[in-house]
């Protein structure tokens, strides 16, 4: 990996750790409440992440083998998810961001400009998955509606040239209306179901940093 992709893929674990640490307060009240996405929950949001790494992840592996790798992630796929307990959602998000991290750390120099080809898009290097993660996490960070808009965006992320279409779904997240969010009360039944906002940081970070726990 080179300098300019290392620090890519730091920005990428700043921006995945902020995701986190939003989405695991959001009491269950919140997560199935609409997000800013026309007909998804925020519970859509959030699986929409977990499989789209899962995807990521898979099409790496391929351009470490010099194939390519079909993915299969669709409305099926992401409603599964989304169904989850919130604490089980959680865990899904954070295991498949430290599966793909750990894919991207272990992927070979000469691996990142395999070209890789998605659906009806122009074949294009392994070493764009990285800012398609970024402008994912970003934009989709945006859309859960619960504070975190443009005006948040690391410079690097906000200056960053992209090609499009993700150019335009950058510049849609700019007319979004400045968001205020408080979360819903939580009944003492739902906040003993899981664990605690405490336990779930602890997994969290242990989940990006390698620890144990997570596949």
């Amino acid at each position: 990996m080179d300098a300019a992709l290392r620090q890519l893929n730091d920005q990428l674990d700043l921006g995945t750790q902020r995701l986190l640490d939003a989405a695991r307060v959001l009491p269950e009240p919140d997560l199935r409440a609409p997000s800013l996405l026309p007909g998804w929950t925020r519970a859509d949001v959030l699986a929409h992440l977990a499989r789209g790494a899962d995807a990521m992840r898979s099409l790496l592996a391929g351009a470490r083998a010099g194939q390519q790798r079909p993915v299969h992630t669709g409305a099926r796929e992401r409603e599964v998810a989304a169904a989850q307990a919130p604490k089980d959602l959680m865990a899904d998000l954070a295991a498949s961001a430290m599966a793909l991290r750990t894919v991207i750390r272990q992927l070979p120099d000469q691996a990142w400009s395999f070209r890789l080809k998605i659906a009806d898009a122009e074949p294009f290097p392994a070493a764009g998955l990285m800012t398609r993660r970024m402008v994912e996490i970003e934009l989709h960070h945006c859309d859960l509606g619960i504070g975190y808009d443009a005006a948040r965006w690391p410079a690097s992320f906000a200056e960053m040239p992209l090609p499009e279409p993700m150019h335009s779904q950058r510049r849609e997240r700019l007319g979004y209306q400045p968001q205020s969010y408080q979360p819903s009360p939580v009944r003492p039944a739902q906040a003993a179901a899981g664990p605690g906002a405490g336990q779930q940081r602890a997994m969290i970070l242990r989940s990006l940093s390698g620890g144990p726990g997570m596949a």
